[in-house]
């Protein structure tokens, strides 16, 4: 005679497939316990393993599987494995929005409540990093990039972006600047730097490993070499001869956060107008002539656009 197997039905309270296991392990046998507790072990297994694998790995047969999938509520090994999979994909994807979006944003927020929150942390961002700005130790870095033969400015990824903005400008007014966003060819420039040069790392962790072997290589070459880095306790800190500390208050975009990124183009904005008060008469020359020398690739607003209405009468009256 056979005896038929009970289903139990699943637990009310419990939101997925390893809950639904610790829920029923009470109830369970010896040998039902043993599956239990490897499935605990190794929650993904069934995701990768047939029914023969499971129990094989597990000790028991094929069919002691089906009887606990009964258990804990399914009619068998595949919407057992659904069920799984489902849970993983849920479990991944929350996962995944907390590492690179970070947790102050919800996937189902409010368009209004995520703008609100990003504007306040960006706006505590740049207070912060003003307050904590050592003045004195920026005014001395402007100076001795106003006195530079070369600057050589170093930053991998989202800081590759700042170097190229604050190499544009340093440029413009007058400073020989390099940027080097790859190693090999850092290295190279920062080799043949020396005591009149200056030498900038850019990195919000202050961990980003070529960033610090391009600027540690332009110390031993003599230059001045400065950090700026959210990280004041960071590898890229403790080689700089002088560090700007930026400040982060909310990590929102992992890793590669923009509020840091503001905070950093604050602080370079900062650095760039006080190099460019250190001399004023070339810094004025220099722009009016680079301005000069895009005006035509600009279009004029609708102003400039418009004829002069009393020119225009008296070419009138001079054609008749």
């Amino acid at each position: 005679m056979t005896v038929p197997i009970r289903t139990v039905p699943p637990v009310e309270h419990a939101t997925g497939v390893t809950n639904r296991i610790r829920s029923r392990m009470p109830e369970m046998s010896g040998v039902m316990t043993r599956i239990a507790e490897y499935l605990l072990e190794s929650p993904d297994a069934p995701l990768t393993l047939t029914i023969g694998e499971l129990a094989a790995d597990s000790g028991v047969s094929p069919a002691t599987i089906t009887r606990f999938c009964r258990i804990i509520g399914y009619t068998g090994y595949a919407p057992f494995r659904v069920d799984l999979a489902k849970d993983f994909g849920r479990s991944t994807a929350h996962d995944s929005w907390r590492t690179d979006i970070g947790r102050a944003f919800g996937p189902d927020d409010a368009s209004a409540d995520v703008l609100s929150t990003l504007l306040n942390a960006h706006t505590r961002t740049l207070r912060e990093t003003a307050d904590a700005i050592d003045l004195a130790v920026v005014q001395r870095i402007a100076e001795a990039i106003a006195a530079s033969r070369n600057v050589d400015i170093y930053g991998i990824g989202g800081s590759a972006m700042l170097a190229g903005e604050m190499q544009a400008r340093l440029y413009r007014i007058g400073i020989s600047t390099h940027t080097w966003s790859e190693v090999h060819a850092g290295l190279t420039s920062a080799a043949i730097q020396d005591t009149d040069s200056v030498a900038l790392g850019i990195s919000n962790t202050g961990r980003t490993e070529e960033t610090i072997q391009m600027l540690r290589q332009a110390g031993r070459a003599g230059a001045l070499t400065v950090a700026i880095s959210n990280n004041p306790d960071s590898p890229l800190v403790a080689e700089a001869d002088l560090a700007i500390i930026t400040s982060a208050h909310e990590r929102f975009l992992q890793p590669d956060d923009l509020s840091a990124k503001h905070g950093q183009l604050f602080v370079l904005d900062l650095l760039y107008l006080l190099v460019a008060q250190k001399n004023f008469e070339r810094t004025t020359r220099r722009l009016a002539a680079s301005a000069l020398a895009v005006a035509s690739h600009r279009r004029p607003t609708r102003a400039q656009a418009l004829p002069d209405p009393v020119s225009a009468t008296d070419a009138m009256r001079g054609s008749a």
